[in-house]
C-alpha cells in the first residue's frame, strides 16, 4: 500500500538504511546454509559489524531526525529492540562458537532484526518518506558518518559493558542449561526415596488390616457359598421326593 512512499534511491537516508536491511538478510540466509564452524564465525563477524555500524547512523542521524515528528510509540519500540539486538550481538562477541547456544543466539538475533526490519519497512519508512524532509541531505550526512565509523570503528556500546560486567552470569538460560545438567544428571532408574519409620509402622498396620479384612471376606464369601449350595441340594431333594409321592399315587 506505501510502496509509493519508500521507493528511493540508494543514497539518500531511506535508501540507505533499506540497502543495509537486505545486506544483513543475506547474511541471516547464508548462516542458515553453512556447514562448518569456520564459515558460521566468518558471518557472524560480518554481521555484528553491519548491524553496529546500521545501528549507530541510524540512532545518531535518522531516528534523531525523524523522531519529533513520527509517532513515539513506533520510535520507542524500535529502541527497544535495538537495545536487545546490542545485548545478543555483545554475547556473540565474547563467544568463540563452540558454546551450545551459540547457533541458537544467532538464530534468535536474526528473528530480532528480522522483526525489526519488518516494522521498519512497514510503518516507519513511509511515515518518514511522507514528512518535508530533505532525505538526500540526510542520507548524504549518514554515508559520511558511515564511512567514518569504517575506518575507526564503531564506540562501545552500553550493552556491550554491562555483559562484559556480568563476566557472562547475564546469560541465565544457557549457564542453567549447563548447572541443571550437571547436578540434575538423568539417571537410568529413579531413587527410591527413604520412608520414616513412623510411616512405615503405619503403612504395615494398613496393609495388614487390608489382608485381614481380605481374608474374612473371603472365608464369608466361601461359607455363603457353600450355605446356598446346601440349601440348593435340600430343596432339591424335597422336590425329588414330592415328584416321587405324586407318581406313586397315579
Amino acid at each position: 500500500m506505501f510502496e509509493f512512499l519508500t521507493q528511493s534511491n540508494e543514497e539518500d537516508a531511506i535508501g540507505i538504511l533499506k540497502n543495509d536491511h537486505n545486506k544483513v538478510k543475506d547474511l541471516f540466509d547464508n548462516f542458515e546454509k553453512a556447514d562448518n564452524l569456520r564459515a558460521k564465525k566468518k558471518i557472524v563477524a560480518d554481521v555484528i559489524k553491519e548491524l553496529k555500524i546500521h545501528a549507530s547512523i541510524e540512532e545518531e542521524i535518522f531516528y534523531a531526525a525523524v523522531r519529533p515528528q513520527i509517532d513515539k510509540k513506533i520510535m520507542n519500540e524500535a529502541d527497544e529492540e535495538h537495545h536487545v539486538a546490542k545485548l545478543l550481538i555483545a554475547e556473540l562477541e565474547v563467544m568463540d562458537g563452540t558454546e551450545d547456544h551459540y547457533d541458537a543466539k544467532f538464530k534468535v538475533l536474526s528473528e530480532n532484526i528480522r522483526h525489526h526490519i519488518r516494522e521498519e519497512e512497514n510503518d516507519m519508512l513511509p511515515k518518514a518518506r511522507a514528512l518535508d524532509m530533505d532525505m538526500d541531505a540526510l542520507g548524504k550526512h549518514m554515508l559520511i558518518r558511515k564511512e567514518l565509523l569504517l575506518k575507526r570503528g564503531v564506540a562501545t556500546f552500553a550493552e556491550e559493558k554491562m555483559v562484559a560486567a556480568s563476566k557472562g552470569k547475564g546469560d541465565s538460560p544457557a549457564k542453567n542449561a549447563h548447572i541443571f545438567k550437571a547436578k540434575n544428571p538423568v539417571k537410568k532408574s529413579a531413587k527410591v526415596l527413604k520412608m520414616p519409620k513412623a510411616a512405615k509402622s503405619t503403612a504395615r498396620k494398613i496393609v495388614k488390616s487390608a489382608k485381614k479384612n481380605t481374608i474374612k471376606l473371603v472365608k464369608a464369601s466361601s461359607k455363603a457359598g457353600k450355605n446356598a449350595t446346601a440349601r440348593m441340594a435340600k430343596m432339591n431333594k424335597i422336590s425329588a421326593l414330592k415328584h416321587k409321592t405324586v407318581r406313586s399315587k397315579r
